[in-house]
This record gives structure tokens, sequence and C-alpha cells, in this order.
């Protein structure tokens, strides 16, 4: 089935309407899923059965059953870069690990164990910084894939977080990033986690020598060496041993990644070592439990009750079914107020694709366009626009039903802000009932003919709300994995590779190339590469410079 006919199958229907196409709570039992302990409500998508069932065919035509299997066993299903795509066995018993990575899985587990004794060694003081102090800051350096599932689970697990230590992470290369946190620190009890696959990325590189030089120049009277202090002090997660070596940290303080772990994938390898360092052993294995809990149910569960995979369909359906372009990630919970940016990455760096896994050009619409805020914060900005502008967004919902503060009050507000604004979204405020509300308030005929239509909602936004018992570390994990297999599965549908993103090389490789110009003195500014635009932007900047 050609992806394109989805837009022939849609009866255009209003959500409102499909449910009194019903008993009372039939579409409510119907078209909802548990799995790993959360809970999806559906029913407000714009969908009903008749448009369900092409859409699991177009996943068996697809093999979709097939490609799950090929991702768990290894087989390599990221095809330009020729890699197994294995993040999930991370999170997996050792004895899956043997059976999935044979004699590399010893490797892993070997990390895994070194990975726990840096943490207990850290949090119980048994490794200690130069001076001899217990470290109270954990600062890590990274980007992309490197930063994002560390701050997300780091702000998300707060009250996981162990006494006496704080978490920090670095990423935007603006120095400013960096004196902000300088303010926060002190470079006697701060240990420094770079996380950087090839221990080349510019941003990771740029920010770690100024940390680097900034630590040597806090402890210059401690009457230790430089070497030393950055032997003690710093950690690496890398596949480039001997670049991070050169750079000062001891080769014992280096923890490999495989290159069948994608940077926005890798939370649970050893680039998850900041995160563990703050929650503890204890809390980073509940959750990769979580994860794994939603791993085996995304194995073993028929579609129809695959929470992944009707997330992905309708995803699929709301993109190429009913035309809209975009998603906004809503969590209701301030400790999951990263996600939308965390989702962001994994899911528009990962299906962000206009060409099929053969090079092909497609003839239909991939990745939407994340965006999205904490709750209740979305409401008072770009939520006006989903309730009245011409465009439809579709929504997911995130809440945790237990509060994670002792102020109960507020978290009644807040649970009944969310249910109302998905409920507001799909109902929506016809004309003839704007007319009444003023009408009933005490408005004259004239007063309600200049107001009504400014008070119509267009209503009919489909959306899903993901409910946890409580945010947790298994929890998290679980609503981690959750994104990670929609993902995967709409790149199955899309039929892209998921794993590469060459849009982002081009971003470095130009980077490293405007450098180079800036290099170069004003009367030799030039370039083949870039264009006459970018140079008068370069020379404009370097005689700015010049006259600050």
């Amino acid at each position: 089935m050609d992806i394109e006919y989805l837009t022939k199958l849609s009866t255009k229907a209003r959500i409102r309407e499909l449910f009194s196409l019903f008993s009372d709570d039939a579409r409510s039992d119907n078209y909802s899923v548990s799995a790993a302990g959360l809970f999806l409500d559906y029913a407000k998508q714009n969908i009903v059965d008749s448009e369900f069932a092409p859409l699991f065919t177009l996943a068996e035509q697809v093999d979709l059953a097939g490609k799950i299997a090929a991702q768990f066993a290894g087989d390599e299903l990221n095809c330009t870069e020729q890699r197994a795509v294995l993040h999930t066995v991370l999170r997996a018993p050792d004895a899956m690990k043997h059976d999935v990575l044979g004699a590399e899985a010893q490797e892993v587990i070997d990390t895994e164990a070194k990975m726990a004794k840096i943490v207990d060694d850290v949090q119980s003081g048994n490794v200690r910084s130069i001076t001899g102090e217990k470290f109270t800051d954990i600062l890590a350096i990274g980007i992309g894939g490197s930063y994002y599932g560390v701050k997300v689970a780091l702000s998300a697990l707060v009250p996981y977080h162990q006494q006496g230590l704080k978490a920090h992470v670095l990423a935007n290369v603006d120095g400013d990033a960096a004196q902000e946190k300088f303010a926060k620190l002190n470079a006697s009890t701060t240990l420094v986690v770079v996380i950087s696959k090839t221990f080349s990325t510019q941003e990771t590189l740029l920010n770690a020598t100024i940390v680097k030089a900034w630590m040597l120049k806090a402890l210059a009277d401690s009457d230790n060496s430089p070497a030393d202090i950055i032997a003690q002090h710093w950690y690496a997660v890398s596949t480039n041993i001997a670049a991070a070596t050169q750079f000062g940290i001891n080769a014992e303080n280096i923890l490999p990644m495989w290159d069948w772990v994608g940077g926005r994938f890798s939370l649970w390898s050893a680039v998850g070592l900041p995160l563990a360092l703050i929650i503890g052993n204890t809390h980073f294995n509940a959750l990769k439990a979580g994860a794994h809990a939603m791993d085996e149910h995304f194995k073993h569960a028929t579609f129809e009750q695959n929470m992944p995979v009707i997330m992905a369909l309708l995803g699929v359906w709301n993109r190429n079914g009913l035309g809209y372009p975009s998603l906004a990630i809503l969590p209701y919970n301030h400790a999951l107020r990263a996600l939308p940016g965390y989702l962001q990455q994994t899911d528009m760096e990962s299906n962000g694709k206009s060409v099929d896994n053969n090079g092909n050009k497609l003839n239909y619409l991939t990745a939407p366009v994340v965006f999205g805020q904490e709750g209740t914060n979305g409401q008072h900005a770009f939520m006006q626009l989903m309730h009245q502008s011409a465009d439809i967004i579709p929504t997911d919902f995130i809440l945790s039903l237990a509060p994670t503060s002792e102020h109960l009050a507020n978290h009644d507000a807040l649970v009944a802000n969310c249910f109302a604004q998905s409920e507001a979204l799909m109902q929506g405020k016809t004309l003839a009932q704007a007319e009444q509300e003023l009408r009933l308030s005490g408005a004259d005929e004239a007063e309600i003919k200049r107001l009504a239509s400014h008070k119509t909602m267009k209503g009919n936004t489909p959306s899903n709300t993901l409910l946890m018992q409580q945010l947790d570390p298994k929890s998290l994990g679980a609503l981690l994995a959750l994104y990670e297999h929609k993902i995967f599965v709409q790149g199955v549908i899309w039929q892209v590779n998921s794993y590469d993103q060459w849009g982002v090389e081009l971003g470095k490789q130009l980077g490293k190339e405007v450098l180079n110009v800036m290099a170069k003195p004003m009367a030799e500014i030039d370039s083949t590469t870039l264009s006459a635009s970018s140079l008068a932007l370069i020379r404009r900047y370097k005689h700015n410079l010049g006259n600050s």
C-alpha cells in the first residue's frame, strides 16, 4: 500500500462525534492500552477502526514484525553506516547480552561493572578530589545525544538525587554557558565527565578546553601538577582512547562506546555515567529495567495491543493521512520540562529524511515538527494558536498521577488543566455556543455580534494522554523507551534510516570551513565553499571584533 493512499481513507469526522457512535465507555475502553507501568488513552484521536485497519495492514506490508526482530537480533539496520542498532541490549539481562553480542558481551558487562564501581567510589568518598575532599559537583560536557538524554533524566529524577552531589550539564558552545557553570562550581570538588564518541566534536572539545583551563587556574596553588589534577578529576566516555589520554584524562578513567549505539539512544550506556553518579546505581538500574520492560512489551505484544506501534501508526495517520505537520509534546510535570527538547532530537534527527533506505526520493512527508513545553506554561503561550488558528496540531499530553511534591492542591489543578486542555482541543467552541454564552452573560445582541466569532475555537485536534502512576526511574525508563520504539516503527513505515544524521554532519563540516576562513586576515577572506552572504557576515564580525 502506498502511504499516499492514506489521504483517501479519512472519513473527515469530528472527534467528539466519534464518541456518540459507541456506548458511553466503549470508545475509551477500546482505544486505550497499558504497558510497562504506562497507560495510553488515544480515544481523542481522529480515527476509527475502518481507518486503523489499513494502518495495521501497512505495518504488515513493510514487515514490521521482521524489522523488530532484526533490530533486537543485531542486524545492520543502519544501512548507510552499516551498523547494528542495539541500544536495547544495554538494558537487557546479561544472558540476553551474550545471546545477541556473543564475545563482545563481556566487554559490555565489564564496562557496566566498572561504571558501577566508579559511582560507588565517588558517592562513598573512596575516590576523592586532588585536595582530598569528597566531590560535590558533577559537570557533564557533551552535546546532542551526549547531552539530551542525561539532561532530561537529571531533571526528571531530582527526588532521587543523592545528598551531597549536584549535577551540571554543559553543551552550548557559547562561552556564557560555561561562565554560568563556573559561578556555581568549586574546582577543588568538581568531577568532570567528557562525553564524545570520537573525542573530536568541536563544541565539546572547546568546552572541555576552557573547563580544563578554569580548573587548572583555580587549583594552581594546590601543589599538584596539572597532569595529576586532570587525571584525578576527569573521566571520559569515548571510543578514541588516544585523543582522550592526549587531553590528559587517565586511561583508567575512560569508558568505551560502541558503534552500534547511536548518540541519541545512548543514555543506557556509559554516556549515562553523570546520571548514575547523581542518582546511584540502584536507581540507574531501575531506569534500565523500566526501559527493558517496554522492550519486552514491544517485542511480544500484538500490534493491536502494542503501545509503541499504536502511537507510531497514529503519528503516521496524522502526518500522512490527515496532513498535520507538527506534534506538540506537553508534559504536565515540571520534572519533565526537558522532555520536549529531548524528543525534538530523537524524532526529528531520526526521521527527518526525504529519501528511502535505497536512496530514492520519497513522495510523502516523514517526521513532524516536534515542539512543546511543560504544562501549564504552554497554555499561556503557544496553545492560543493551537486553539484558534486554522492549524491543527496533534498533541501528546503526559502526566504523573501521583504528585512529586507535597502541594496536593497544586497537583489537583495541574491534573485538571491537563485533562481540560485535551478536552478543549477536541471539543472547540462553535459560533452558536459562543453566542449562547454571551447571551447568558447578559450581553446585548450588538455585543454578541461583535464578540461571538472571536470566541470560537475549531476543536477537532487529536491527542494522546499518557499516564504513569508516579514519575520514578522505572517509569521514566519505560517512557523514553516507548518513544524510541515509536520512532523506530515510523522509520520502518516511512522506509527511512532512522539512525544516521548526515544533515548534522554537514553543519559540522561547514563549521570547520567557517572557522578556517575567520582565521584569515581581513584582506585574505575568501572561500569557494561559502556564499558571498556568509563571507560578508564574517567580514562584519571581524571588523566589529577589531573595533571592540
